[in-house]
């Protein structure tokens, strides 16, 4: 029993085996602590307030050595203590630190210890009985371990914790067993440093609390310097002294010292989640969102998305809810190519809100920059969150003038509201998760809050567009609108975009293009911007775009494949186009449709059929390629059931949908010989969408227009002029809406039909020359060929069949009302082989002419349609 209890020393901690000589030797954490100015808390205080002090001092540290099972050794020059663990003196280290701040705070002094922590071999021997009755210690220790703690101790600033290479490798490692404050410390190296009296140079870390360690270097004396290279210290370079100092200052002014993490403009970061240490829940949400905005005003600094965040989580097979904290954000961000980790914390220190933030290296997780702003109370705290945002934009490397210049205040874009900045936030969760209800009601909700909520008007419009619902959409978007001025720069450019495709819809493509220039990684502009000169024909200008957004930082990556696919098939680069629209296909499996567009182009129907074959028979969309193809095929009757087939799959039969899939339906129904049931079918689509265009405010508008103008073309190519005209005149009631390119192009393309029609093909013929541009539609060209035949000007309609030949990748990947007019582009790409037929005939080329007829019966085995036999 008695030799079990001298194993342990007065902490009940193991001790080494004593040697021969008496002594043990134990590896052991040591600790050395010393109040900072303590003659001068003295004299400020005088003798009786400082005993006093002095007694809740030492109150406090036998408190804390029973909480971290420390041992006290010495006190005759600070303090030196002795612990099992590393974490247990680092955990005692930061405790004395808070102890002593609040005994100081009760007496309006600033008290601040130094400490430095060390792990080490020490030798420990015991002093006899009558030693220590005559004023030795219990315990010794000594050891080169002493020394270096004390060496720490001494270089430390007021407040800092200095530990050696050991202990920060020891403590790192076990922080996790502190829980959520052990995850929250700061951590940073200030170099190696030569000691006096140490034979090799020590590598010197810091770790602290946000928002109170110093992270300062460390005060250098004669016997504790950074260690430099000789050619760095000023007694070996005294003759060049002046030269250096010459160069020096005049770099400084040219150039800018680059931040410690090698960070570009437009680099990637990653924003960890907000740590709430203030034990207020409604906090997180809310001043997570306002820390998001607050840093996304600025064009140097990108922002990875929740959305990404949360896929890449997915793709770590990690659970969406995953707390982000400095591990998880730095596999983030290695995986994503982020340059750092931000990580905010919001805390009560001192009766007051203090907003730190820390700046993390992803590859070390070493703590780089940290800054931190306080205020009184909730209404103080977006204030500081925009300094620290400031504070690290400026670390990063960008220029004051341009914070200044792309910052606003965080209440003037967002609301100064904190409940409706959290239900704009819970909004934001539901919208990433698809949850569109209940994301448009949380948005509705802080509307009611603050109804100059900008933001949330535009969320409320997200929401409305992500469930196809435009119309709801619009009253929300002029509502935006109207408080453009509470918006940051960026999203005030996002809403004027969207508002010109309801107002002035021939100016949103200029919109889209000027925002993705401005904000080249904003990935909603580069989408848009790409969508809208595809919609234009505009394919080699939209490319770029498309490519721009097609990064693996966009969580939309998937959609902007797709939209590269069908660019690059209207263009018939056939091989990238299989490549974009595959990878977009095994990210989310939409984008079967275009890729039976893709081999259907190239003639390719058994693979295409092998694609049909997975398309969902219950999508109605998926019937407007089912019929193209049959149309392709020369299937009249397959088409009409697929085309009837979409409209039948619809789940609002009054909804746009309704009223352009009247189009491919009517044609398959002239094709099949049904002309009567085509002419009212054309004109019952055509009535419903003018109808709706007559409406105030159509968010569909311009596929309405668009739906009109196709009825119309169909109509004039049944020869109906008349019905034809009377359309192109109702709907050229909206002259803004028909300055938009497509719209203004169709229409021109519906006139020159009704000039061919009325025997005036010259007059077609000038029409239809101004718009080739190089982004004409296909209907322009087939248009033109038909004005050619009719003129007796055989040549050039060769000329233009063989374009309409080549270009079949356009003709599935035109846009305009829904893939409309897909079928008829499609029709006319083999029908052009009969018109070049007769018209080499009529050129006296007979042979070539019946080897092209042979083609075209071999493209066709089951005949022309009824109207043309």
């Amino acid at each position: 029993m008695d030799d079990a209890s001298n194993a342990h020393d007065d902490t009940g901690q193991p001790q080494g085996e004593p040697g021969e000589d008496g002594h043990s030797r134990n590896l052991r954490t040591i600790l050395l602590l010393d109040i900072c100015d303590s003659t001068g808390i003295v004299e400020r205080l005088g003798d009786t307030a400082t005993a006093q002090l002095f007694r809740e001092h030492d109150r406090l540290v036998l408190r804390l050595q029973q909480a971290w099972r420390g041992r006290l050794i010495d006190r005759s020059d600070g303090l030196l203590l002795l612990f099992e663990r590393p974490m247990d003196g680092l955990g005692f280290a930061l405790d004395y630190g808070q102890g002593l701040a609040g005994i100081g705070k009760l007496r309006d002094i600033e008290l601040k210890a130094r400490a430095g922590l060390h792990v080490g071999e020490l030798l420990t021997w015991r002093n006899s009985e009558e030693s220590v009755r005559l004023g030795a210690k219990p315990l010794e220790v000594e050891g080169l371990a002493k020394p270096m703690a004390a060496r720490l101790m001494s270089i430390a600033r007021p407040g800092q914790i200095l530990m050696s290479a050991v202990a920060e490798s020891l403590t790192h490692r076990a922080v996790r067993d502190m829980g959520e404050r052990g995850l929250a410390l700061v951590w940073k190296s200030h170099g190696r440093w030569r000691f006096k009296g140490m034979p090799e140079t020590q590598e010197v870390f810091e770790v602290g609390e946000p928002g109170i360690a110093p992270l300062r270097r460390p005060i250098e004396s004669a016997k504790a310097q950074r260690a430099v290279p000789l050619w760095r210290r000023p007694t070996a370079m005294a003759a060049e002294a002046a030269l250096v100092a010459a160069i020096a200052v005049g770099g400084w002014f040219a150039t800018r010292p680059p931040p410690a993490i090698a960070f570009s403009e437009r680099d990637w970061v990653v924003v960890g989640d907000l740590r709430n240490l203030t034990g207020d829940a409604g906090l997180e949400d809310s001043l997570e969102q306002a820390f998001r905005i607050s840093l996304e005003q600025s064009r140097h600094v990108n922002v990875l998305s929740d959305l990404k965040v949360r896929d890449t989580l997915a793709r770590m097979r990690l659970a969406p809810d995953t707390v982000v904290d400095r591990d998880i954000a730095a596999q983030i961000a290695q995986r994503d190519g982020a340059r750092a980790v931000i990580l905010p914390t919001v805390s009560e220190v001192g009766g007051r809100l203090r907003m730190s933030v820390e700046v993390v290296d992803p590859h070390s997780q070493a703590t780089v920059y940290a800054h931190a702003a306080d205020g009184k109370g909730e209404a103080s705290v977006l204030a500081s969150i925009d300094e620290v945002t400031g504070a690290l934009r400026a670390d990063l490397g960008e220029a004051v003038a341009q914070i200044d210049k792309d910052s606003r205040p965080l209440p003037e874009v967002t609301t100064g509201n904190l409940d409706a900045l959290r239900a704009y936030a819970l909004g934001q969760e539901a919208f990433e998760s698809r949850d569109f209800d209940q994301a448009r009601r949380l948005f509705e909700r802080a509307t009611v809050l603050d109804e100059q909520f900008a933001l949330a008007w535009l969320g409320i419009v997200r929401a409305d567009f992500s469930q196809v619902n435009a119309n709801a959409a619009l009253d929300a978007l002029l509502r935006a609108k109207q408080l453009v001025g509470h918006l940051p720069a960026r999203e005030a450019l996002y809403v004027e975009a969207w508002a010109a495709r309801f107002l002035s819809p021939a100016d949103a493509t200029g919109k889209w293009t000027e925002l993705a220039r401005l904000y080249p990684d904003f990935y909603p502009g580069q989408g848009n911007a790409a969508l809208w000169l595809y919609e234009e024909n505009r394919f080699e200008e939209a490319l770029p775009h498309v490519r721009a957004a097609a990064v693996s930082q966009n969580p939309l990556l998937a959609v902007q494949f797709d939209t590269e696919g069908r660019i690059l098939l209207a263009l018939e680069r056939y091989e990238e186009a299989a490549a974009a629209l595959r990878r977009a296909n095994s990210m989310s499996g939409g984008s079967i449709r275009r890729l039976v567009g893709l081999e259907a182009a190239q003639r390719r129907f058994a693979q295409a059929d092998a694609y049909l074959k997975q398309l969902e028979p219950g999508d109605p969309y998926a019937h407007i390629e089912m019929a193209s193809v049959s149309v392709d095929r020369g299937d009249w009757a397959g088409a009409r059931n697929h085309a009837a087939n979409a409209l039948t799959s619809l789940r609002d039969s009054r909804g746009l949908d309704s009223r352009y899939l009247q189009v491919p339906l009517a044609l398959s129904e002239w094709l099949s010989g049904d002309q009567a049931g085509a002419e009212k079918r054309l004109l019952d689509a055509a009535d419903g969408s003018l109808e709706a265009l007559s409406k105030k405010s159509s968010a569909d508008a311009q596929d309405d227009a668009a739906t009109v103008l196709a009825a119309a073309l169909v109509l004039a190519r049944q020869g109906k002029g008349r019905q034809a005209e009377r359309l192109v005149s109702e709907v050229a009631r909206y002259p803004r809406l028909m300055e938009t390119p497509p719209l203004e192009e169709l229409a021109t393309v519906v006139r020159a039909q009704q000039s061919i029609i009325a025997g005036k093909p010259g007059a077609a013929i000038e029409q239809l020359e101004r718009l080739l541009s190089g982004w004409e539609r296909y209907q322009t060209r087939a248009t033109l060929m038909r004005a050619y035949v009719a003129n007796g000007d055989h040549e050039k309609a060769i000329r233009e069949a063989g374009w309409l030949q080549k270009r079949r990748g356009l003709a599935y990947a035109e846009l305009e009302c829904g893939y409309c007019l897909q079928a008829l582009n499609v029709f006319d790409s083999t029908l052009s082989v009969r018109q070049e037929a007769r018209s080499l005939d009529a050129l006296g080329r007979p042979e070539e002419a019946a080897a092209r007829l042979a083609e075209f019966e071999e493209l066709w085995p089951n005949g022309a349609p009824a109207y043309l036999r």
